[in-house]
């Protein structure tokens, strides 16, 4: 019989968060996905959803659009650059130069460690973080959820939801060799099965709003149009 592929770098931790996830959680109990296109609400005028101060969550498979949105956001100021704690910018940092060193769990450890102290810094002090990492496993959400709730800050969770053509379209695009395709399809699934809007609330989502993409003739400027932090 032929011999399964080797497991890419994104399928390992996924593959290690969700088996995680698994031990610790009554799955059963929680596996409500939902699938609500959440609307947005304006209390600041117009079409704008408004983003309270506070831990905000994007949700979505790798080429899914979220670096793409932050950056927009950056360049509307409607957050600053250091609010985006991005957890491939510090694994990076870290392992840019030796990616094996980088796959392992102890890796993981010491890039989530230092992404939680980034976090908790904005926090502590009043100050909007943005959790830029694909999220799509409960384990790797309730993790950050904790972290808000020492602080008594609001959680807003950004879904990022391209069916997978798009995505593997937009990695075809992107200079990212580290993510393959099955790496997306991976995601993509635990997306689909882990990530709807009613199980996020469930989780302790304050609120979880559809970021709009190529599927709705949406640019990351129009996207990111769509939502205030600082009104």
């Amino acid at each position: 019989m032929p011999k399964n592929p080797p497991e890419s770098m994104q399928q390992q931790r996924l593959r290690r968060s969700l088996n995680h996830h698994a031990r610790t959680q009554c799955e059963e109990a929680l596996d409500r996905a939902g699938d609500h296109h959440l609307e947005a609400r304006d209390p600041c005028g117009g079409r704008t959803t408004r983003v309270p101060t506070g831990l905000v969550v994007l949700v979505g498979p790798p080429a899914s659009g979220k670096t793409s949105f932050v950056r927009a956001l950056i360049a509307r100021r409607e957050i600053d650059e250091d609010a985006v704690v991005s957890s491939d910018d510090i694994r990076a940092e870290f392992f840019g130069t030796s990616p094996t060193e980088g796959d392992s769990d102890a890796a993981d450890a010491r890039v989530f460690e230092e992404r939680d102290r980034r976090i908790v810094a904005r926090l502590a002090t009043g100050q909007t973080a943005v959790a830029e990492s694909t999220n799509v496993t409960p384990q790797a959400r309730t993790r950050l959820i904790a972290l808000a709730r020492r602080f008594d800050a609001p959680v807003t969770m950004l879904r990022f939801t391209p069916d997978l053509d798009a995505l593997l379209r937009q990695q075809a695009g992107r200079d990212r060799p580290d993510v393959t395709p099955a790496d997306i399809r991976a995601s993509a699934a635990a997306m689909a099965r882990y990530a709807g809007a009613d199980r996020l609330r469930s989780e302790g989502a304050h609120a979880v709003h559809d970021v709009p993409g190529n599927d709705e003739g949406a640019t990351p400027t129009q996207a990111a149009a769509h939502f205030s932090f600082t009104c």
